[in-house]
């Protein structure tokens, strides 16, 4: 077979986008089907190696993560503009996550269940695709691929991770510590763009991405003709709730925080900000004063929140986003090279705008008043994401209908709309999520098929 010719891309450095982090050539769609061919290959030794096997190798890569977490946190820094404190918080996170999913091996595959005709034995058993064809994003570099590979392999599968270009070094980074503890293609990085993704998804036993709505889309059509497994975690549009009961002051904090934290370039990030009543007022001050006081500058200082974005072309977007509307407040902005955004607060946001429709990911968020908590609740499910919603109350009664009514995935009360638990299920309703949910028990049932047996006297 004829080697595709194959395109060099580069990984640069969002706050200074001169400084090449690394530069490789996409090996191509051939190249890339051929990793899941040696990983299917070597997909019965790996299921076969029986639960100590497996659960001390995802043990020996969160030491390896552990040992190695003062490099790997500042290459998070430097390839995605992750800043340093938040950096340090994935790469333990990422151990934790491989920890975790260390014990999994041991959990029970089945259930045995009395026959409905007689003598005999019914009983099910949980099984392993094959091999796991895993998209992720650049924002967090270590933990998602982590978080969808540790139960994957947990489970029997072996790994082909097609990691986001501009996280390519830390992926590749990432692979060296798994395959130390791991046989020959259990686990491996195909580095590259839409090719080589396209490839993964169209050849792998089960897959699992997590990007934006258009491509998670066409990820999960093309799975679902092929009748593979698939989930997409493909964003958010996600509101705080504050009602005039809450500590505005302490809301504020949170949800400036979750504006403009990692410059909002999270999927949990919040995009509005729903006041109701007489909460209006004083919370636009507060959180007006809160994201003006908000650290930014150089992701490596460690008391930065506010980095730069992604791109140029991620910046430009941010700038968009903003026309037509009022702003009520900005943060700072560092100077520099990078591609810097200060932090934005809306208001006056007419329907129909992008604000409201669409995810910017960048430090914005609109500022909407709600009469009481039933407007606010409807508000808040009138976008097409259903990903986190953050309710602000000193009262049980906005909890309970925050639960009944809110639609979304995940509610988080008097807490930001960002974070996760990675022992818990992760994912949204409407357009933030295709299929099973993410993390925890629930990744295990993802990664694996339910098989019954019958076996008659």
């Amino acid at each position: 077979m004829t080697a595709e010719p194959t395109t060099p891309f580069t990984s640069v450095n969002p706050a200074d986008p001169s400084d090449v982090v690394t530069e490789i050539a996409a090996p191509g769609a051939v190249a890339a089907a051929a990793a899941v061919d040696r990983a299917r290959a070597a997909a019965p030794g790996w299921a076969g190696a029986g639960a100590a096997a497996r659960s001390a190798a995802l043990a020996a890569v969160a030491s390896a993560v552990e040992a190695a977490a003062g490099e790997l946190a500042a290459l998070a820094v430097r390839e995605t503009g992750k800043p340093l404190a938040e950096a340090r918080a994935e790469t333990a996170r990422t151990a934790a996550i491989w920890r975790y999913y260390a014990q999994a091996p041991y959990e029970a595959a089945g259930t045995v269940h009395e026959p409905a005709g007689g003598p005999g034995l019914l009983l099910t058993r949980r099984r392993p695709h094959g091999v796991a064809g895993l998209i992720t994003p650049w924002n967090f570099p270590f933990a998602i691929p982590s978080w969808k590979a540790a139960p994957a392999l947990a489970v029997g599968n072996t790994v082909v991770l097609k990691p986001a270009p501009e996280a390519t070094a830390c992926a590749l980074r990432l692979a060296e510590l798994v395959r130390a503890a791991v046989p020959d293609g259990v686990f491996t990085v195909v580095p590259g763009g839409a090719v080589e993704g396209g490839a993964v998804v169209a050849s792998a036993d089960v897959v699992s991405f997590t990007g934006s709505t258009a491509v998670g889309s066409a990820v999960a059509r093309t799975a679902t003709a092929r009748g593979v497994p698939v989930q997409a975690e493909t964003g958010g549009l996600n509101a705080a709730i504050v009602l005039p009961d809450a500590d505005i002051e302490r809301a504020a904090a949170h949800i400036a925080a979750a504006i403009a934290g990692y410059a909002g370039q999270k999927c949990t990030a919040t995009s509005r900000v729903i006041a109701v009543g007489s909460a209006l007022d004083p919370l636009r001050e507060a959180l007006a004063e809160a994201l003006r006081a908000l650290p930014a500058g150089d992701p490596a200082d460690p008391a930065t929140v506010c980095g730069p974005l992604i791109s140029g072309r991620a910046r430009d977007r941010f700038e968009q986003a903003l026309s037509g509307v009022s702003v009520l407040a900005t943060g700072s902005a560092a100077e520099g090279p990078g591609w810097y955004a200060a932090p934005a607060l809306a208001e006056k946001v007419p329907d129909g705008h992008r604000l409201l429709t669409e995810e910017v990911f960048a430090p914005v968020a609109a500022l909407l008043p709600a009469d009481d908590l039933q407007h606010a609740v409807r508000l808040s499910n009138a976008v097409p994401y259903g990903l986190v919603t953050s309710v602000h109350t000193a009262g049980l009664e906005a909890v309970l209908h925050g639960l009944d009514h809110l639609d979304t995935g995940m509610i988080r009360i008097n807490a930001p709309s960002t974070g996760a638990d990675f022992h818990v299920p992760f994912g949204g309703t409407k357009a933030s999520s295709h299929g099973p949910r993410e993390q925890g028990r629930a990744a295990l049932d993802f990664y694996t098929s339910s098989r019954t047996y019958t076996l008659a006297p």
